[in-house]
């Protein structure tokens, strides 16, 4: 404990009490925390944490070894959240953030992972012309299907294979129907 040349002990040290020991501090009733209740019952889970913390402490240099078994031992019997409140109320209870002055500079651009590429829409009149010609409508799927390929030859839309694909069934399904048709009516060939 650093004593000030006038007597009066630090105040950034902990209160140590008569004897030269850690004394819990009490938890601040003035400033409740949003569903914070002192007297509820802590569980396992609970003083986990908390001798996490104090492990913490102990391991950057808050606390001695000292204060560190008589904080264990008090986290390791304690019954409510004030309890646990009060053996950690004078430490961080997580990693500091680093001072602006210290702060690190931003990445330059050159080592950020590119952009994805944009999302390009898929041509509604290719997909028109598949659904057509995968239906049996034959000359709809094949005028549509050349209105999409116009279309995806001045915009840059997505779709190109479908309007292909639609195309093909729609020329299959034309040659089909004029097989068909010949049949039919029996028109020597």
């Amino acid at each position: 404990m650093a004593v000030q040349p006038w007597g009066a002990s630090d105040p950034g040290e902990p209160d140590r009490g008569p004897a030269g020991g850690w004394q819990p501090q009490p938890v601040p009733q003035s400033v409740p925390q949003p569903g914070f209740h002192a007297g509820m019952r802590a569980g396992y889970a609970d003083r986990d944490r908390t001798i996490d913390v104090l492990k913490a402490a102990f391991a950057e240099g808050r606390l001695s070894a000292e204060e560190y078994e008589q904080r264990h031992e008090q986290a390791s019997v304690a019954q409510t959240y004030g309890q646990l409140a009060g053996l950690v109320s004078d430490l961080p209870s997580g990693p500091m953030p680093a001072p602006m002055a210290f702060a690190a500079p931003p990445v330059p651009a050159t080592f950020l992972p590119p952009p994805p590429p944009p999302v390009r829409s898929t041509n509604g009149l290719a997909v028109t012309s598949l659904v057509f010609g995968l239906t049996g409508l034959s000359l709809p799927a094949v005028v549509v299907g050349h209105v999409a390929k116009a279309q995806l030859s001045r915009h840059d839309r997505a779709g190109d294979w479908v309007s292909t694909l639609g195309l093909l069934f729609g020329y299959a399904g034309c040659a089909l129907w004029t097989l068909l048709l010949l049949v039919v009516l029996q028109v020597p060939v």
